[in-house]
């Protein structure tokens, strides 16, 4: 019997484990809450992962390509980025779906492992979590210009409010792009 048939077979208890490995990286109130919420509405992150798990698992064993799998894990990924995971915290929930895997595929010492094709299998799961880690730091570096530009932007009102911006810098405005000027004489004070 080929790997493919193997997981094909095994689909919902090998996706059942993975959502265990991952769900097992939240706080248990998050775990709970993203297992008994059912609706999609009410608890998007818990259905975008069971969603993102299954569609993840189905392009591995399709061999998806790069771009295919960006698609697939980038709305997870955002999630993983903006809570408060580190960059390998946020992508090891893909490494895990090997555990699950050959945790399940051990369970019947009689099926003998196709070996070269698990080693295969494992390859694309490390090449899914390489593309995790791009788009995550990808995402983290959007954040933190968002985070830039919104205290350049506070700073700008500050100024401004405290009459302390020359006349050219008003017309500027708060991009960021142009320095501020602050008035000297407001400095010497």
């Amino acid at each position: 019997m080929s790997l493919h048939d193997l997981l094909s077979a095994k689909k919902s208890l090998i996706l059942g484990r993975w959502l265990d490995e991952v769900l097992s990286t939240y706080p248990s109130d998050t775990t709970q809450f993203i297992r008994k919420t059912e609706n999609r509405f009410a608890n998007p992150v818990g259905h975008a992962l069971t969603d993102t798990l299954e569609k993840v698992f189905d392009a591995l064993l399709n061999d998806a390509s790069p771009e295919e799998m960006t698609g697939l894990l980038d709305t997870v990924i955002r999630v993983r980025a903006v809570q408060d995971f580190t960059p390998s915290q946020a992508v090891a929930f893909v490494f895990t779906l090997k555990k699950a895997v050959r945790d399940e595929l051990s369970k019947d010492p009689n099926t003998p492992l196709p070996h070269e094709e698990l080693s295969g299998f494992e390859k694309r799961v490390d090449a899914c979590a390489l593309v995790s880690f791009d788009i995550f730091m990808k995402c983290k570096e959007k954040l933190y210009d968002i985070r830039a530009n919104e205290m350049n932007k506070m700073t700008y009102r500050l100024l401004k409010r405290a009459n302390m911006l020359c006349a050219e810098d008003d017309a500027a405005g708060p991009s960021g792009d142009v320095g501020v000027n602050i008035k000297q004489e407001e400095v010497t004070k």
